[in-house]
């Protein structure tokens, strides 16, 4: 992997950190519980409470997500063998980190590690 293309995975990472913070920061506000007092009928609480379950977990997800990309950012900077593959050590190639950069494994090795 050349500078250029570290430092095009580098932005893209920043930018999907920043992208998923305000996501969590927007469904943060969806999740409060909902008063038992509230003006608004049976039906609409249960299906407000299942959204704020799928929210939560939406939440959940995104962190998880935010931390492993921080993770690859760190490994970007110092990891001298990054962008190779952890199991054959063969290059990931460039378009799958753009697209996944938290990629440990290219395609051919995570198809069988998956198995």
């Amino acid at each position: 992997m050349n500078d250029k293309q570290k430092e095009e995975l580098k932005n893209k990472i920043k930018v999907e950190i920043k992208n998923l913070t305000k996501q969590v920061k927007d469904l943060e506000g969806t999740v409060d519980p909902v008063k038992p007092d509230a003006a608004i009928g049976r039906l609409s609480r249960l299906d407000t409470m299942l959204n704020q379950g799928i929210n939560k977990s939406s939440i959940a997800q995104s962190r998880q997500r935010i931390l492993n990309l921080e993770d690859t950012l760190n490994r970007l900077e110092n990891d001298p063998f990054f962008g190779e593959c952890e199991e054959c050590g063969e290059d990931i190639p460039i378009a799958r980190l753009l697209a996944l950069p938290e990629s440990r494994y290219c395609v051919h090795c995570a198809e069988h590690l998956s198995e």
